[in-house]
């Protein structure tokens, strides 16, 4: 704040006004004074939007079976009993048995950790890898941002779904980490072009020039005054990202180059049942909710989120 207020007297003879504009007025009919940056006020509107509230709760559900399983039940996903083969959902079995005989409520509870923990990690992977790309390219500019951006533009050429069959079936084992690899791979450049794009608008912003008026290192430039300003799109696409990397983990199980036996996922369900949706549907619907409900509240909240973050929405 020093820096700043230091350039203001600097360039103009009198500290800079660093307030943003419409904030709203100090002592209010309550006495306190409201915070007028923008993160408040789209705090302040998340808890007000039903929609958002909903989607994080249910997301907190979920989170909760992935990381507390023994909270939602005390049976053993992997003990199975080929005589309890499919049956029906029941007052022992809430969910039935799958193929195997094993219980299908467990079985489901146990499948959020994979298809979660592979959408978190590849998410704070894009957002780690795009993020420092983008934020590189739009600072420098010049061949800096040539090199990143063309780099970008050879990932974007390949197809992603029929990229990460490609890169799964050369990898000998499929885990969470081989598949949050390859989703980190082929997902950054899209959230690198986002950061880019904000990053650019803002480091011609009149605190940005003063701080660098004053002899702020690019270090300091970018990480303490562009990069706060600059990181709410990419925040609102990562929250989105998550439910499209819950969708993507099922869909390479469910082409048979994901996850495999004995793990339990959502996308393992979804693949081993298939073909019993016509004898036993209760197979394919208790996954396919649980995974639609998933990666719909993620979508929401991201809506939610851009719709906050954005001044020109309210």
């Amino acid at each position: 704040m020093s820096d700043l207020t230091s350039a203001g007297a600097a360039v103009g003879g009198e500290p800079a006004n660093l307030t943003p504009t419409g904030a709203p007025p100090s002592g209010s009919g309550s006495g306190k004074e409201k915070s007028a940056s923008l993160w408040a006020d789209a705090r302040r509107q998340l808890v007000r939007d039903p929609v958002f509230v909903v989607a994080s709760i249910y997301i907190l559900i979920v989170g909760s079976m992935a990381l507390f399983p023994w909270l939602w039940t005390s049976k053993d996903p992997a003990a199975c009993d080929v005589k309890f083969t499919r049956i029906a959902p029941n007052a022992e079995y809430i969910f039935g048995t799958n193929i195997l005989g094993c219980d299908y409520y467990a079985f489901n509870i146990y499948g959020a950790y994979p298809s979660l923990a592979i959408a978190v990690l590849a998410t704070a992977g894009i957002v780690v890898v795009g993020g420092l790309a983008g934020l590189l390219a739009g600072y420098f500019g010049g061949w800096v941002d040539a090199i990143i951006s063309r780099i970008m533009d050879i990932f974007f050429s390949l197809p992603f779904l029929l990229g990460a069959i490609v890169f799964l079936v050369v990898m000998k084992n499929q885990t969470i980490w081989t598949l949050s690899f390859v989703l980190v791979v082929l997902a950054w450049p899209t959230i690198a072009r986002i950061m880019r794009s904000s990053v650019i608008s803002s480091k011609n912003l009149d605190y940005v020039h003063a701080a660098k008026a004053v002899g702020a290192s690019n270090g300091r430039l970018m990480f303490r005054h562009i990069l706060p300003n600059a990181i709410a799109p990419m925040l609102v696409y990562a929250t989105i990202t998550l439910g499209s990397f819950v969708s993507a983990e099922a869909t390479l199980t469910f082409l048979g180059v994901g996850l495999q036996p004995p793990d339990q996922s959502w996308g393992i369900a979804i693949s081993q049942h298939q073909v019993y949706f016509l004898e036993d549907p209760w197979l394919l619907l208790f996954p396919c909710g649980l995974l639609v409900g998933t990666v719909l509240s993620f979508i929401l909240m991201g809506d939610a989120l851009r719709d906050a973050l954005d001044p020109k929405l309210r």
